[in-house]
Formats: C-alpha cells, sequence, structure tokens
C-alpha cells in the first residue's frame, strides 16, 4: 500500500487513521520491516543519500495535524536520522504487544512510531519471506523473498513482451543503499545519470548477469564458490522442480517440532536472532533474481547482459 507524495493525499492518509497501526505488518512478515528500515537506514548514512534517499520522508507532524513534520521540500537528513536510530529492532517489537511499542517509540521520539509507518506504508513493491520448504535450494542462504517491484502497467507491459519474444532469468546486484529507491521506484536505468555508480561499458541500460558473482560484485559483495561449482541462473524446469531439494519438500509449517522439544526451542532461538540481524548488521549484501524478456533489444556481451527497456526487467527474488 501506498500513497502520492502530495500534502493532501499525505495528509488524509496519515490522519484518518488508513494503516494506523503498524501491528500486523510487524506480526507477521518482521523480517521484511527490519529489512525495510535496513535498506532506508543504509540510504541514509551514504554520501550519495542526497541522490539516493528517494522518496524522502512525508510525516505529518504528531503535534499538528496540519503541518508536515518531515517534508520532501524541506529535507533535514539529520532529523530524520535521529527518528530511525529511535526505531527498535524487529525483535523487540515481536517480544511485546503494539500498544507497548508504540509507547516506548513515542517516549524516546515522537517522531519515531510516524516514521515506521512512512517505511511501511510507502513500499510499493510485495516482499515476502519464502518459508523455508520454499526456498531455492542453489541459494546459499536462509534469507530469501518473493520480490514483486513492478507497478500494475509495467507487469502488463512485461507479460506482453512475454508472449512474443519469452523470457529468463537472470541475477541483478545493487549495494543494499540502493534498493530503498528500488522498492519504491522500480529498477531503471541509471547508466549516464547522477544514479550510476559503476561504469557503463556496455551501453545504457540495466546490467546483470546468469552469474551470481558478477552480479554480487555490483552489490560490493566479494563471491567466493566452491572450485568447480559457479552459481547460475536457474532455469523455468529448475526453479519450479529444483527449487526445493526432497527433505525441503517434505516440511510444512505443521510438521515442526514439538514445543518444548530441544529441536524446537533450537528453531525459536535461531528466529530470534535472526530477526534482528539485519539491524543490527552495518554490511548487508544482497542480491536479485530477476525475470528477463529474450527481446533482440537484450544485449549480451558474455556474462554481462544490458537491457535498455525497463519494462523488460521485472524482480522475482530478493536474497540477502
Amino acid at each position: 500500500p501506498t500513497v502520492c507524495e502530495r500534502e493532501l493525499c499525505v495528509f488524509a492518509f496519515q490522519t484518518l487513521g488508513v494503516m494506523n497501526e503498524a501491528a500486523d505488518e510487524i506480526a507477521t512478515g518482521a523480517q521484511v520491516v527490519d529489512l525495510l528500515v535496513s535498506m532506508c537506514r543504509s540510504a541514509l548514512e551514504s554520501p550519495r543519500k542526497v541522490v539516493i534517499f528517494e522518496p524522502y520522508p512525508s510525516v505529518v507532524d504528531p503535534n499538528d495535524s496540519q503541518a508536515l513534520a518531515f517534508n520532501p521540500r524541506k529535507k533535514n537528513y539529520d532529523r530524520v536520522q535521529k527518528a530511525l536510530d529511535s526505531i527498535a529492532s524487529i525483535r523487540e517489537m515481536t517480544q511485546a504487544p503494539y500498544l507497548e511499542i508504540k509507547k516506548q517509540m513515542d517516549k524516546q521520539d515522537p517522531l519515531a512510531h510516524p516514521l515506521l509507518q512512512w517505511v511501511i506504508s510507502s513500499n510499493r513493491s510485495h516482499i515476502v519471506k519464502l518459508p523455508v520448504n520454499r526456498q531455492l535450494k542453489f541459494m546459499h542462504t536462509p534469507h530469501q523473498f518473493l520480490l514483486l517491484s513492478s507497478p500494475p502497467a509495467k507487469e502488463a507491459n512485461f507479460r506482453a513482451a512475454k508472449k512474443l519474444f519469452g523470457s529468463t532469468f537472470a541475477f541483478h546486484g545493487s549495494h543494499i543503499e540502493n534498493w530503498h529507491s528500488i522498492l519504491r521506484n522500480g529498477l531503471v536505468v541509471a547508466s549516464n545519470t547522477k544514479l550510476q555508480l559503476h561504469g557503463a561499458m556496455y551501453g545504457s541500460g540495466i546490467y546483470l548477469s546468469p552469474l551470481a558473482s558478477i552480479s554480487f560484485g555490483y552489490s560490493g559483495k566479494v563471491y567466493s564458490q566452491r572450485k568447480g561449482h559457479t552459481l547460475k541462473a536457474p532455469t523455468y524446469k529448475e526453479l519450479i522442480f529444483g527449487g526445493m531439494n526432497k527433505k525441503q519438500q517434505k516440511v510444512s509449517a505443521k510438521d515442526d517440532p514439538p514445543s518444548g522439544s530441544k529441536s524446537s526451542s533450537t528453531t525459536q532461538s535461531q528466529k530470534k536472532g535472526q530477526q534482528s540481524q539485519f539491524l543490527q548488521s552495518r554490511n548487508l549484501k544482497c542480491i536479485a533474481l530477476c525475470e528477463v524478456i529474450t527481446s533482440p533489444e537484450l544485449h549480451k556481451h558474455g556474462e554481462i547482459w544490458v537491457v535498455p527497456t525497463t519494462d523488460h526487467v521485472c524482480t522475482r527474488f530478493f536474497f540477502v
């Protein structure tokens, strides 16, 4: 869910109580909220924040419903940073009732909770943590998410092009600080713009690769792989039938160990640790698996692919 950035829309959205509570999001998607906050923080702490911390928050002043405490027309990065620093970790949020969370935030900083609401509601992407039995086994990380970031119009254009040319999968790597904007504005062609961080040796377009090792380089991660093993983007068949190993296919939520058992305690402990990992780390590395239209416009330069048309690339999965 999201709203436009016009002040009238923001006032109506925040003061009329629509999405007034973040309780459901925190209860059902703690890691996702944690990740959104981490992306926001990374963008805000970046030397490039003037360029990449977009959109800037639009938050109504809790003491004056006719004024914006955070206003894109009057940016105050230090004040946003102060409020963001006051937002408790998702692990702490899940251990207390929603009203207690809000009370603690309001006590620390009256703008912390409104900012958290904005971080959640301004996200235009559909991002959901994949359960263990649905995770892609070829990606060696437990932090796997379904990520659909294309607006309906772009998705419609993508599907139309897919009928004509077909599609395949490839990886896209970008530093964690860029994802605050990507989730809200979509993947864009950054070549030869102020958003460009790396060179555009192979021309203007969105850069992807069938090899994870290459895309990880763009995310700031030095990727190491086992000798003789290369992590390649999957085919449709591999993605659908090879995403889960046999053991994972047999596991479901109802098969979890009984409460109180040793394995159950271990699992719960691991979950608690994972919930706050994103906020505790200042060095997150991420990569997206995208679906790409295989049209004549797709330029392949060895293992580096360039797509000049934004409507021909859609994110499907996200790994941290």
